[in-house]
């Protein structure tokens, strides 16, 4: 009966993930044969390594102390990452850590949580455990087993394998449980979802996620991060700051011109129809099309009330952030020897 129960609770959580997957403009399970993904290893900086397969990145610290991920895809490839980290190091799976709810993120928690601590921000525990409903897109509620059985509200610390990992929430991103991950000693920053590398987001508005906010997050890291800083996206290359530059000019200069079409009187689809500059053509070759992230900037910035609230209004949440990021500030030394003084 144990077995069968075990059986039962598997099934539901690979549900679980195909449904993150399908709709978060991420592949479903169901389109890849995934018994055909190979986990691919690379070396990003000191201890950290980067696993590539099928879904988010998986960030990894292997040491005397054991190991440590960030991300663990989709729950059909459990066993395969567990492969790959042995190579990396025989020590056991201690913490996995998900930088957002997912299901390409946190697909394989229940397994992986058997033998890890899984940890996470509040926002995604209450997301995982309620799942959601939403038009075109049902995400059941994941096992017990998948949630995170440590949670944090602005940040938390890891000291393993030499070095401290500073773990820190930002909040109105991508979702509104978006944790960004430092390794403060390899010099490495993983982003989550809230760097897709060039390539035009996805940005979860039914996940409490916004464009704004996005924008806003990537400036603070841009202008926190240490020279040499290696950055893991949640979905490309291992990338650079230039990078991610690049993809801040490309967040800005997009909404500006939705937003001066918004300010016209403008539909949506007469948003789509005037597309986007031709310098940002490649850009739409990911997970979400040039008309994908035209509608997503029109209704982050109309329909979410960011253009209605006005300046005022951004000016108070900008301010309430700031205070936040103040607050996580006592609690932390400067980050890199003095690289990341404030959050």
């Amino acid at each position: 009966m144990k077995k069968i129960f075990a059986l039962i609770l598997s099934a539901a959580f690979c549900i679980n993930a195909v449904a993150h997957g399908a709709g978060h403009g991420h592949f479903s399970p169901r389109q890849r044969d995934l018994s055909q993904v190979e986990i691919k290893t690379i070396k990003v900086a000191g201890n950290v390594h980067m696993l590539e397969g099928a879904g988010g990145n998986i960030g990894v610290t292997a040491g005397p102390d054991g190991i440590l991920i960030v991300d663990d895809q989709f729950a059909p490839l459990a066993e395969k990452i567990r492969a790959a980290l042995k190579q990396l190091n025989p020590g056991a799976l201690k913490f996995v850590l998900n930088t957002h709810w997912h299901g390409d993120h946190t697909g394989s928690n229940a397994a992986l949580g058997k033998e890890a601590t899984l940890v996470a921000h509040t926002n995604v525990r209450k997301r995982l455990a309620a799942g959601s409903q939403t038009p075109g897109r049902i995400v059941p509620p994941a096992p017990r087993e998948a949630l995170p059985v440590i949670t944090y509200d602005n940040a938390v610390s890891f000291h393993f394998n030499g070095e401290e990992i500073r773990v820190i929430h930002y909040p109105a991103g991508h979702t509104d449980g978006d944790s960004v991950i430092f390794f403060t000693t390899s010099n490495v920053i993983h982003m989550g979802d809230d760097f897709f590398a060039g390539r035009f987001p996805f940005v979860d508005l039914d996940s409490g996620g916004s464009v704004e906010g996005l924008i806003r997050n990537i400036g603070d890291v841009i202008q926190k991060a240490p020279a040499g800083v290696k950055l893991i996206p949640g979905h490309g290359p291992v990338s650079t700051i230039d990078d991610m530059k690049a993809y801040h000019a490309m967040l800005r200069e997009t909404s500006e011109l939705i937003r001066e079409r918004i300010r016209q009187g403008k539909t949506l689809e007469q948003a789509k129809a005037e597309g986007l500059p031709e310098k940002w053509k490649e850009w739409g070759t990911g997970f979400i099309n040039t008309d994908r992230w035209i509608e997503t900037l029109y209704r982050s910035f109309k329909q979410g009330g960011e253009m209605k609230a006005g300046a005022a209004s951004i000016m108070r949440e900008r301010f309430s952030v700031e205070l936040r990021h103040d607050a996580a500030a006592k609690f932390f030394r400067p980050m890199f020897g003095g690289g990341l003084s404030t959050l």
